[in-house]
């Protein structure tokens, strides 16, 4: 094709908006088949394979080994970094299957607390017990930092808003392992198998997609769909390397590269 070699997909804002497809996603998906692909996301509510089968049942058909999400790569830092720990989990949805050989337990008295999506599970009871378990020492990683994401109800509150307060209360720094930081890049563009610099990001949030995978050394592309609002891709500095009006116009974008 041209000197892009692979291609990292976000999902939420650019394939799909509340699992219900973005006109154009299935085709360009099709037209772009030949490129090695991963699909790189910060959602937490859904396994991987569960995001592979919506994904399909939205016509576009994707493996399972191909979805790399926020939790699946915090299971692996959690096996390198805190081996044989408990686990307790805060998290919006059932990700079990993801952290299989890790003991998950409650907030009574884990060894490591992972923050993941937000939701209802986020009250002020789970978040002040949080802070205490950080006053007491006990480490808290993040799946990711993303602050907000898009529903077809409008927006919504995610982890990264409640990260900086916590830091504060708890007076402790909590890591983030997926988007934004450049370990997630630089593990999806190992997946692919090609150099980093050959790797087009293509996402709708243009600080956790875009810079962030600019940061990293890919090629940063932003949709104007789902969280995508003019006056932060205004402000973005970087700005993106490029700007298009969906995932539809991607393979036309690719093939000018």
């Amino acid at each position: 094709m041209t000197g892009i070699r692979g291609v990292l997909f976000d999902i939420d804002g650019v394939l799909v908006t509340s699992w219900h497809p973005i006109g154009g996603a299935a085709d360009a998906l099709i037209q772009l088949s030949g490129l090695p692909r991963a699909f790189l996301t910060n959602t937490t509510s859904s396994t991987r394979s569960d995001i592979a089968q919506k994904l399909t049942d939205c016509g576009m058909s994707v493996d399972v080994d191909e979805v790399l999400t926020a939790g699946s790569l915090t299971a692996e830092y959690l096996k390198s970094h805190h081996a044989g720990a408990r686990c307790w989990i805060l998290n919006s949805g059932s990700i079990d299957e993801d952290f299989a050989g890790i003991e998950l337990t409650d907030d009574t008295s884990p060894d490591v607390v992972v923050l993941g999506g937000a939701g209802p599970e986020f009250s002020h009871l789970a978040l002040s017990r949080v802070a205490e378990l950080m006053l007491d020492g006990i480490p808290v990683i993040a799946m990711h930092r993303a602050r907000t994401w898009m529903t077809t109800e409008g927006l919504r509150l995610d982890v990264g808003g409640y990260l900086p307060g916590l830091e504060e209360a708890g007076n402790a720094a909590i890591p983030a392992i997926g988007k934004p930081s450049t370990t997630a890049f630089e593990t999806a563009a190992g997946v692919l198998g090609v150099p980093i610099d050959s790797v087009l990001m293509i996402g709708d949030d243009v600080e956790a997609d875009v810079q962030a995978a600019q940061k990293a050394g890919l090629i940063g592309v932003l949709v104007r769909t789902g969280k995508y609002r003019v006056c932060l891709a205004r402000e973005a500095n970087p700005q993106p390397d490029y700007i298009i009006d969906s995932i539809a116009q991607l393979p036309d974008l690719i093939a000018e590269l």
